[in-house]
């Protein structure tokens, strides 16, 4: 059975392994979108820079949070993370499912959803679906879902809130310490998708490989627009020291 899930609202889930798919619909000046990961722990923030799964680190070291990357299938684009919720470190409490649109706003991205399946079962209905509709549409980055703790198990929960200074606002606000001192270099559009199997794909066999980040700075305090989190002035002032490089944002297709 499917739950159409409504802002706020939050299912118990049986399944060990979850798909969480971002789905919208492509056209003309319609941005790409990208879909990321940030594990906290207890305190609400990352426990390391290894904690935030994007698409320049894929992959967390545990193995068991990744980024299957973008397919086009019959309902439109996709972007993909994986979490094998059995084998996530005890000191995980959360894991935010975070979508982004390199710096475009989301008035523009049409159709945006996000998908749960259970990963063991092939060509299975989702388990839960939620239409995400930005309060203000000048979010450029947004927390559409969080996988959580509750006792021994886990939950999903539908969150649909917002940040208009990006994934780097995001990252920021829960812990992610970056380098202030360089801007990102202009990088081209990649082309668009060949057509390929509909999701939910084939869990993948071997780890993505980490490619060297390129590097840019984002501010440390800039306004946003949370879901009860800390806001980015008294996260970063919590935050401890840590350097961490994050490259330019844009598609990074699979499948073609």
């Amino acid at each position: 059975m499917t739950h159409a899930m409504l802002k706020g609202s939050n299912v118990p889930l049986k399944a060990t392994t979850v798909r969480a798919v971002l789905r919208w619909t492509p056209g003309q000046g319609v941005p790409d979108v990208d879909a990321s990961a940030l594990l906290l722990g207890p305190d609400g923030r990352v426990r390391s820079d290894e904690d935030f799964v994007f698409y320049n680190q894929p992959r967390h070291p545990s193995g068991k949070v990744w980024r299957l990357g973008k397919k086009r299938s019959a309902d439109g684009l996709t972007d993909t993370i994986q979490a094998d919720l059995a084998g996530v470190e005890s000191g995980v409490g959360q894991i935010l499912l975070v979508a982004s649109a390199d710096g475009v706003t989301f008035d523009r991205v049409r159709a945006l959803s996000i998908l749960l399946y259970d990963a063991a079962v092939t060509d299975g209905e989702p388990l839960a679906t939620f239409d995400i509709r930005p309060e203000t549409g000048e979010e450029t980055a947004l927390i559409c879902g969080e996988l959580y703790r509750r006792g021994t198990g886990w939950k999903f929960r539908a969150l649909g809130e917002g940040y208009s200074n990006g994934l780097k606002g995001l990252a920021t606000d829960f812990g992610i310490s970056v380098d202030e001192a360089e801007e990102a270099a202009a990088h081209a559009p990649e082309p668009t998708p060949s057509l390929s199997q509909p999701l939910p794909p084939e869990q993948p066999t071997t780890a993505v490989p980490q490619q060297p980040p390129a590097s840019y700075g984002y501010p440390a305090n800039l306004p946003t627009y949370g879901y009860g989190y800390p806001d980015a002035a008294r996260a970063t002032a919590a935050a401890p020291a840590r350097e961490f490089r994050m490259p330019p944002q844009g598609p990074q297709f699979i499948g073609r």
